[in-house]
């Protein structure tokens, strides 16, 4: 779908350069002499890659379509996973990279983001929190609860995150994917 470049915002998805670029920022700019422009800081979606472009205003851009559906994770072999979509019960194969380091997060029967362009996976987000087990950690030291520390522990998957001096081992915690970190205890 082509738009003017002075219609894009942060959260856009370009097709540019035989790729497809996140919109993160965009700065409008009209200087004294010559035509107003954009500044566009955009993410190579592929890649990760930062790439900074400047457009005319008026200039033609195209804005991609993507396709976002809700998927169930069925199980891991090897470097791809297998999911299944809830209603039509399609599976399919995705690429474990596609993932990234939050494929330590994947849970059996765990609903998951696939992100399509043209029939073709390009993203896939598990969700933000997700509750996780203390498998171990630090005993709490009296005194210590006074002020807001917190202590190393490590959860059912291996990840090692900080939680607050009152987690014990079995406790369930809610876990931010996005940072790594603590969120709050599961309350039971």
């Amino acid at each position: 779908m082509a738009e003017k470049a002075n219609d894009i915002r942060p959260g856009h998805v370009l097709e540019y350069n035989n790729g497809l670029f996140l919109v993160v920022s965009i700065m409008h700019t009209q200087p004294g002499k010559g035509g107003a422009y954009i500044q566009a800081e955009m993410k190579n979606i592929k890649t990760g890659a930062k790439h900074y472009e400047r457009f005319r205003s008026d200039a033609s851009i195209k804005r991609a379509i993507l396709d976002e559906e809700e998927y169930t994770y069925l199980f891991t072999e090897g470097s791809v996973m297998n999911v299944m979509h809830p209603e039509t019960y399609e599976q399919i194969i995705i690429d474990l990279d596609l993932l990234g380091e939050n494929k330590i997060y994947l849970q059996d029967n765990m609903k998951i983001k696939v992100i399509t362009y043209q029939d073709k996976v390009i993203s896939v987000h598990v969700p933000d929190y997700i509750t996780l087990t203390v498998n171990d950690t630090e005993s709490t030291i009296r005194g210590q609860t006074a002020t807001a520390s917190y202590k190393p522990a490590i959860l059912e998957n291996g990840i090692r995150i900080n939680v607050p001096q009152f987690i014990k081992e079995g406790d369930k915690v809610v876990v931010h994917t996005l940072s790594d970190s603590y969120y709050e205890r599961v309350k039971e």
